[in-house]
């Protein structure tokens, strides 16, 4: 049974424009094949403050999201220097 994908309304407008067009195609293909089928097992659990929440690793970019039931809700999608600092706003 294939997971629904949601995303945080910043995740378009503010995380894609800044990523290159080739680097957004890896990581929808990742999210696609990957988040939609089985989450966890190919996501890795965050600990301490991210606790309960996911992430993705596609090259130097991190999706962070978290899975209610069969739904997979995306938080963010940013650069691996900045995530871990970002993503606490939009929990």
């Amino acid at each position: 049974m294939p997971f629904t994908l949601h995303y945080h309304p910043s995740v378009r407008v503010v995380d894609l424009p800044l990523i290159d067009g080739k680097t957004k195609e890896r990581i929808r293909k990742a999210i696609e094949e990957r988040l939609q089928t089985a989450p966890h097992n190919y996501g890795v659990p965050l600990r301490k403050s991210l606790k309960g929440y996911w992430k993705l690793r596609v090259g130097d970019y991190r999706v962070v999201f978290k899975v209610i039931e069969s739904e997979v809700w995306i938080l963010g999608i940013m650069h691996r220097k900045s995530v871990y600092m970002n993503i606490g706003a939009r929990i």
